[in-house]
């Protein structure tokens, strides 16, 4: 089972990598395998890979800033329910839910979000 300690470390990760764009940085977060949904666009990068190379093509997303805040909604075994506001200067504010599970190394798996406009 994970715990608010590890998903919290993930978090801050998957921050940082936003942030970076570091090939590093965004493979740390996720085992080879894993796959990265996003509703409602058509975002579905499987494999470490390819959820790298999605990322750092979205990094001109966070021209002229951006800030994240994030709550924790509930853990269900490997699995962690996620709720942030993204706000970003030039494309606008974003309302995310997202259910990552997690591998026994603290890995995600399957990351699943849903991002709304608002």
């Amino acid at each position: 089972m994970v715990t608010e300690e590890q998903v919290r470390a993930w978090v801050e990760g998957y921050l940082r990598a936003w942030t970076s764009s570091n090939k590093k940085d965004i493979a740390a977060l996720f085992t080879p395998q894993a796959e990265y949904h996003e509703w409602p666009y058509a975002t579905d990068w499987i494999g470490r890979d390819a959820i790298v190379e999605g990322w750092q093509g979205r990094a001109g997303w966070q021209e002229g800033g951006w800030d994240f805040d994030w709550s924790l909604l509930t853990i269900n075994g490997d699995t962690a329910a996620i709720e942030g506001t993204g706000r970003y200067k030039e494309l606008g504010t974003f309302a995310n839910l997202w259910t990552v599970t997690f591998d026994e190394n603290d890995r995600c798996t399957m990351f699943r979000m849903w991002n709304n406009e608002i």
